[in-house]
């Protein structure tokens, strides 16, 4: 983690620069702390994980602590599950928070009380507006709003409603409380804000001890104070809500109080983060859940074959922005590459069988060639593969009538055997009824066996293969971006929208052997199957008979090249 926090203090990072400055002044009486707030209603996804690496290395940056507080004010959609799934990545991710794990509504009480100051103050009032007339009062960004009719309640009217709001006498949405500021600010967020609404849903964590429930904007400054935060780090979208988080801290008299800056949001070309639209593909069907590999969660990332690694390097690539960024989704597939280029083992796997006898070789002979591991690392060493009489070769890397150009084999043409031998096409058998191709029948020559000499000869072409006999059968997975480059994604209409091409199954690939040799490691591994990229098996499909790879990235950045 260490090489990350090298970033943060880099001359071209605004948001250390800045803190840095603030803290020239020593405002604080405490050390740096800062703070990720999930809501526990979604998993976490890509962009999350810049906000997560963004808090987490400033803190680290300034000697400080991190915080992973779950934003739980709203029992109609938050569940245990998501709060143990976002536990789960942030950890995986490599930002472990320790003991600092919070919950907001476990602050139920000090914000209740904050809320009856403001109150006894003259700060804030309920209101009997219905949601739609609160929404018309507050009137547009070229018109001001106007006061609600219950605007001028006294001080002990409205303690005394929300006294009863609290103690559950009033129907859902019939009353709110808002924060008395000023109606004809520019700023629509100062326009009297609500703070507290009437929620009666069980919570996952208090039960129902509370129907009254804060909104965020009015927690979050409360919760940050309690907490000892020095600077709330959000993206840029909540500029606007900065003033409102200011006028809390400063209505309730907190001393030292906590700082909100902003960073960039990050956008990622043919990413959709929206929560509402990542349930709407989840629950419409048009995914495999919530960590289908082509999603951006990271627990689709994760399944997909993604390590914490280069989606941590992604996102130190991109470095500090200080408004909306457009990433293109090629770096963090480039990423990964640099990472897995040096580091896996590569095998053969034959996605399109072709069947190839090599009709002169014995029939009862089978042989063990040695093969490197990766021609770029020789630590990863080097691994047997059987070779015999019957072997599979990519059905790509045949062509009855080649056309120019192709290197590969074809009816008396010769190609190399990755590791073995030269092969010569000496007849093609097709399918009487169809006219495909189902078999050739080869001869080999013996002298050309990998790594003896070949007596000056050379092919232009070499391909891979697998031994029939020892050959493992898999089906591949081969995924590409999930929504096509015109989609609007605004319409919230995903027929026209997903890429038909964003899943292609290859059934019955064959594989050899070395691919299913490593045990339980196998479930955490990564490979390379040479000319087809890199990838990983799927844990939620694979069987006890059936291996189910997942491709992570090809081995080149072919999307980029299409749009």
């Amino acid at each position: 983690m260490e090489s990350d926090n090298k970033k943060e203090h880099s001359n071209d990072n605004f948001l250390f620069k800045l803190i840095s400055g603030e803290l020239e002044q020593a405002p604080f009486a405490r050390d740096m702390c800062t703070r990720f707030p999930p809501e526990p209603n979604g998993y976490l996804h890509i962009g999350s994980a810049y906000a997560i690496q963004t808090n987490y290395n400033i803190a680290r940056s300034f000697k400080g602590k991190f915080h992973l507080r779950f934003d739980d004010t709203n029992p109609l959609k938050e569940d245990i599950a998501y709060v143990n799934a976002i536990i789960e990545d942030i950890k995986w991710l490599g930002y472990d928070p320790g003991e600092h794990i919070y919950y907001g509504s476990d602050y139920s009480d000090e914000i209740h009380s904050a809320a009856v100051r403001l109150i006894g103050h003259g700060k804030a009032y309920v209101c009997d507006l219905t949601p739609e007339e609160v929404s018309e009062y507050r009137g547009t960004l070229t018109q001001p709003g106007k006061n609600s009719p219950y605007r001028e309640r006294t001080v002990e009217e409205n303690l005394a409603l929300f006294a009863k709001m609290k103690k559950g006498d009033f129907a859902a949405s019939s009353k709110v409380l808002r924060a008395k500021i000023d109606m004809g600010s520019p700023n629509m967020n100062l326009r009297d804000p609500v703070i507290y609404r009437i929620i009666h849903a069980e919570h996952y964590r208090t039960g129902e001890d509370w129907c009254i429930y804060p909104m965020y904007d009015f927690a979050h400054p409360i919760q940050d104070s309690i907490e000892g935060i020095t600077y709330s780090l959000c993206s840029v979208e909540f500029k606007d809500h900065r003033p409102l988080y200011e006028w809390v801290l400063r209505e309730l008299g907190i001393e030292s109080p906590p700082r909100q800056r902003e960073f960039g949001r990050l956008s990622i070309t043919g990413v959709v983060t929206s929560k509402r639209f990542l349930r709407q593909l989840v629950e419409g069907g048009f995914v495999d859940g919530w960590d289908d590999p082509r999603l951006p969660t990271l627990r689709g990332l994760r399944r997909r074959g993604f390590t914490p690694e280069s989606i941590r390097g992604f996102i130190k690539e991109i470095g500090s922005i200080r408004t909306q960024s457009t990433v293109h989704i090629s770096l963090l597939d480039h990423c990964l590459r640099q990472e897995l280029k040096a580091s896996t083992a590569s095998v053969m796997a034959v996605l399109k069988p072709l069947k190839v006898v090599i009709t002169n070789y014995p029939d009862d002979r089978a042989e063990l060639l040695t093969i490197e591991n990766n021609s770029e690392n020789e630590e990863l060493g080097k691994r047997e593969v059987s070779f015999a009489k019957t072997i599979y070769i990519e059905r790509d890397d045949f062509a009855e009538h080649p056309p120019k150009g192709f290197h590969r084999l074809s009816p008396n043409g010769e190609v190399r055997l990755k590791g073995a031998y030269y092969i010569r096409c000496e007849e093609v058998i097709k399918d009487s009824d169809t006219g495909e191709v189902t078999e050739l029948r080869c001869t080999y020559d013996p002298i050309t066996k990998s790594g003896t000499g070949f007596n000056g000869r050379k092919v232009k072409g070499t391909i891979h293969w697998v031994s029939a006999e020892h050959a493992v059968k898999a089906n591949v997975h081969l995924y590409d971006r999930l929504l096509l480059e015109s989609a609007d994604t605004a319409s919230g209409s995903w027929t026209d929208a997903v890429n038909p091409e964003s899943l292609v199954i290859m059934k019955d690939a064959m594989i050899e052997p070395f691919a299913a040799e490593c045990g339980e490691d196998c479930l955490e591994r990564r490979l390379q199957f040479l000319r087809h990229g890199y990838f990983c098996i799927d844990k939620k499909h694979t069987t006890a008979d059936r291996l189910v790879f997942n491709r992570i990235v090809p081995l080149k950045d072919s999307w980029n090249k299409k749009n």
